[in-house]
């Protein structure tokens, strides 16, 4: 076979190469235009993507109800397309029932993934609780924290059960399906731990434990931050009480209607409600916040002295006085 033959024959065999070359490239560049476009219209998180999202996958559950549950939840875009990519990985047989936690967007891939190896994303979540903080501000904070917590069922079984006061304020570590019962059950588990070694001296002091902690509470708002200061307002309370005496502090208004000594007016302070110890005797109802160890220590340690009156100017400081002409130049000098 001459040179020339050799030469035809291999520039068709170029040729073919070369035709072949480009409907390989051709089909992978389509391949990819195809791929981007479906992952850009199908497959990619939904925009803008819900903050802390938590689907639960119940036991028992059809594929179609797992898809809708996180299509519904705006985890996915598309139904169908997580339906089709679980069925790829084994079907509904091979999902894991459980919450499943997305703090940031995912791909469909991703949650079928996820759920088919059960990966639930669930990583504890570290919360502080600040004394002194009431039900409805705890709703708030741990509402934005957790997912699965729901602040009518939290403040209902509070108020359906007296718990305002025995949630105690600390730093919790808190995973993102935690329900508000999980989180009553454990504050209160605290704040049981918190005080059982303090119940010799709540025996000794010989008030019923509700007394304690509502003045507590109250402590808690009307005193600084020092225990000095805490037992000398607790004494002043204690000692009024004694004197049938109205408790007179402003604190409970804020947990009745949410003000405070500074946005107090004449007509709050006569408007007639439990929570007025204005014109009510005794303590309210119930503790206003949940407070810290310390404030239920000074309710227990009261530090007896001739005052009978006090008050904290906007920088918390403490002023106190043996009557109320005292009390009065004490208002003019520092609550100006």
């Amino acid at each position: 076979m001459d040179k020339k033959i050799w030469r035809e024959r291999f520039t068709r065999f170029l040729i073919f190469l070369d035709n072949h070359f480009l409907r390989t490239i051709s089909a992978v560049f389509l391949f990819l235009i195809l791929f981007s476009i479906s992952y850009f219209i199908f497959w990619r998180s939904p925009r803008p993507f819900p903050e802390q999202a938590l689907v639960t996958i119940e036991r028992g559950e059809s594929l179609s109800q797992i898809a809708n549950s996180f299509e519904q939840k705006n985890v996915v875009r598309s139904s169908f397309w997580l339906k089709t990519f679980i069925f790829i990985l084994g079907g509904e047989k091979r999902v894991i029932a459980g919450d499943y936690y997305f703090p940031s967007a995912v791909s469909v891939f991703k949650v079928a993934s996820m759920i088919h190896k059960g990966e639930f994303g669930l990583i504890a979540k570290k919360i502080t609780v600040p004394e002194g903080t009431s039900s409805f501000e705890m709703a708030e904070i741990l509402t934005k924290e957790l997912p699965a917590f729901k602040a009518d069922d939290f403040e209902d079984e509070i108020l359906d059960n007296n718990y305002e006061g025995y949630l105690f304020p600390d730093t919790y570590f808190f995973m993102p399906n935690t329900r508000a019962s999980d989180v009553i059950l454990m504050m209160r588990e605290n704040f049981a731990r918190q005080i059982e070694k303090y119940q010799p001296d709540i025996l000794k002091f010989k008030k019923p434990l509700n007394e304690v902690i509502i003045m507590a509470s109250i402590i808690e708002d009307e005193a600084n931050g020092t225990l000095e200061s805490k037992r000398i307002v607790s004494g002043i309370l204690w000692k009024r009480l004694r004197l049938e005496m109205p408790l007179q502090v402003d604190a409970p208004f804020q947990y009745y209607n949410g003000k405070n000594s500074y946005t107090l007016t004449k007509e709050d302070l006569k408007e007639d409600h439990e929570y007025n110890t204005y014109t009510n005797k005794g303590l309210p109802p119930t503790a206003i916040t949940n407070p810290g160890i310390d404030s239920i220590r000074a309710a227990i340690t009261p530090t007896k002295t001739d005052y009978l009156y006090f008050l904290s100017d906007k920088k918390g400081n403490m002023y106190y006085a043996k009557n109320f002409e005292e009390h009065k130049i004490n208002r003019e000098l520092y609550l100006r």
